[in-house]
Protein backbone atom coordinates (compact mmCIF):
# COMPACT_ATOMS: atom_id res chain seq x y z
CA UNK A 1 0.00 0.00 0.00
CA UNK A 2 1.11 3.53 -0.80
CA UNK A 3 0.55 6.83 1.02
CA UNK A 4 -1.57 8.07 -1.87
CA UNK A 5 -4.11 5.30 -1.17
CA UNK A 6 -5.22 6.97 2.10
CA UNK A 7 -7.29 10.14 2.43
CA UNK A 8 -6.51 10.94 6.08
CA UNK A 9 -3.41 10.63 8.27
CA UNK A 10 -2.61 10.82 11.96
CA UNK A 11 0.88 11.12 13.47
CA UNK A 12 2.20 8.41 15.78
CA UNK A 13 5.25 8.91 17.97
CA UNK A 14 6.74 5.58 18.96
CA UNK A 15 7.49 5.18 22.64
CA UNK A 16 10.37 3.45 24.41
CA UNK A 17 7.96 0.81 25.73
CA UNK A 18 6.75 -0.02 22.19
CA UNK A 19 10.01 -1.83 21.40
CA UNK A 20 10.34 -5.50 22.22
CA UNK A 21 13.42 -7.59 23.01
CA UNK A 22 14.22 -7.77 19.29
CA UNK A 23 14.59 -4.00 19.05
CA UNK A 24 11.48 -3.17 17.03
CA UNK A 25 7.88 -2.23 17.77
CA UNK A 26 6.08 -5.33 19.01
CA UNK A 27 3.28 -6.69 16.85
CA UNK A 28 0.57 -6.15 19.49
CA UNK A 29 1.44 -2.44 19.66
CA UNK A 30 0.30 -1.97 16.06
CA UNK A 31 -3.23 -2.93 17.13
CA UNK A 32 -3.16 -0.14 19.70
CA UNK A 33 -2.10 2.28 16.96
CA UNK A 34 -4.95 1.08 14.73
CA UNK A 35 -7.57 1.40 17.46
CA UNK A 36 -6.37 4.87 18.43
CA UNK A 37 -6.40 6.15 14.84
CA UNK A 38 -9.88 4.80 14.09
CA UNK A 39 -11.40 6.15 17.28
CA UNK A 40 -9.68 9.52 16.86
CA UNK A 41 -11.28 9.82 13.42
CA UNK A 42 -14.71 8.85 14.76
CA UNK A 43 -14.38 11.42 17.56
CA UNK A 44 -13.02 14.24 15.37
CA UNK A 45 -15.07 13.72 12.22
CA UNK A 46 -18.06 11.63 13.30
CA UNK A 47 -18.80 13.34 16.60
CA UNK A 48 -18.48 10.13 18.62
CA UNK A 49 -18.76 10.78 22.35
CA UNK A 50 -16.70 7.90 23.73
CA UNK A 51 -18.05 8.45 27.24
CA UNK A 52 -21.78 8.93 26.70
CA UNK A 53 -22.80 7.98 23.15
CA UNK A 54 -25.69 5.49 23.17
CA UNK A 55 -24.20 3.73 20.11
CA UNK A 56 -20.53 2.71 20.03
CA UNK A 57 -18.32 0.62 17.76
CA UNK A 58 -17.03 -2.74 18.96
CA UNK A 59 -13.98 -4.19 17.22
CA UNK A 60 -15.03 -7.69 16.17
CA UNK A 61 -12.22 -8.60 13.80
CA UNK A 62 -8.66 -7.47 13.18
CA UNK A 63 -5.62 -8.53 11.22
CA UNK A 64 -2.25 -7.10 10.27
CA UNK A 65 0.34 -7.70 7.59
CA UNK A 66 3.80 -6.66 8.70
CA UNK A 67 5.95 -5.45 5.81
CA UNK A 68 9.04 -4.03 7.55
CA UNK A 69 9.96 -3.22 11.14
CA UNK A 70 9.72 0.15 12.83
CA UNK A 71 11.35 1.06 16.14
CA UNK A 72 11.65 3.66 18.84
CA UNK A 73 12.49 6.48 18.29
CA UNK A 74 10.58 7.00 15.06
CA UNK A 75 7.82 9.30 13.93
CA UNK A 76 5.20 7.39 12.00
CA UNK A 77 2.05 8.30 10.08
CA UNK A 78 -1.09 6.20 10.06
CA UNK A 79 -3.24 6.38 6.94
CA UNK A 80 -6.92 5.52 7.32
CA UNK A 81 -9.59 4.54 4.83
CA UNK A 82 -12.84 2.59 4.72
CA UNK A 83 -12.97 -0.57 2.63
CA UNK A 84 -16.64 -1.53 3.16
CA UNK A 85 -19.62 -0.01 4.91
CA UNK A 86 -22.68 -2.05 5.76
CA UNK A 87 -25.82 -1.15 7.66
CA UNK A 88 -24.36 -1.99 11.08
CA UNK A 89 -20.65 -2.49 10.44
CA UNK A 90 -17.64 -0.95 8.75
CA UNK A 91 -14.31 -2.39 7.60
CA UNK A 92 -11.33 -0.08 7.96
CA UNK A 93 -7.82 -0.27 6.63
CA UNK A 94 -4.99 1.43 8.50
CA UNK A 95 -1.48 1.60 7.07
CA UNK A 96 1.58 2.58 9.08
CA UNK A 97 4.24 4.58 7.26
CA UNK A 98 7.75 5.50 8.34
CA UNK A 99 8.61 9.16 7.99
CA UNK A 100 9.53 9.99 4.41
CA UNK A 101 8.52 6.58 3.01
CA UNK A 102 5.69 5.88 0.57
CA UNK A 103 5.45 2.11 1.12
CA UNK A 104 3.56 0.94 4.20
CA UNK A 105 5.51 -0.76 6.98
CA UNK A 106 2.31 -2.49 8.15
CA UNK A 107 -1.29 -2.71 6.97
CA UNK A 108 -4.18 -3.62 9.22
CA UNK A 109 -7.82 -4.45 8.55
CA UNK A 110 -10.39 -4.01 11.32
CA UNK A 111 -14.17 -4.40 11.52
CA UNK A 112 -16.38 -2.35 13.84
CA UNK A 113 -19.94 -3.40 14.58
CA UNK A 114 -22.04 -0.60 16.03
CA UNK A 115 -23.98 -1.55 19.12
CA UNK A 116 -26.30 -0.11 21.73
CA UNK A 117 -24.04 0.68 24.67
CA UNK A 118 -26.45 -0.65 27.28
CA UNK A 119 -27.64 -3.86 25.59
CA UNK A 120 -24.65 -4.67 23.31
CA UNK A 121 -27.14 -5.35 20.50
CA UNK A 122 -26.12 -4.26 17.02
CA UNK A 123 -27.73 -1.14 15.59
CA UNK A 124 -27.42 0.82 12.35
CA UNK A 125 -24.39 3.09 12.09
CA UNK A 126 -25.38 6.55 13.42
CA UNK A 127 -25.94 9.15 10.67
CA UNK A 128 -23.07 11.49 11.70
CA UNK A 129 -20.62 8.61 11.83
CA UNK A 130 -21.86 7.25 8.49
CA UNK A 131 -21.24 10.67 6.90
CA UNK A 132 -17.69 10.71 8.26
CA UNK A 133 -17.07 7.17 6.98
CA UNK A 134 -18.27 8.15 3.51
CA UNK A 135 -15.55 10.83 3.38
CA UNK A 136 -12.81 8.19 3.57
CA UNK A 137 -14.54 5.38 1.68
CA UNK A 138 -12.10 3.91 -0.85
CA UNK A 139 -14.95 2.57 -3.00
CA UNK A 140 -16.64 5.97 -3.52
Amino acid sequence: MQRADYPVFYPILTRWMDNDIYGHVNNVTYYSYFDSVINRYLIDEGGLDIHDAPVVGFMVSSSCQFKKPVAYPETLAAGLRVLRTGTRSVTYEVAIFREGENDAAAVGEMVHVFVDRSSNRSLPIPADIRKALELIDSTA
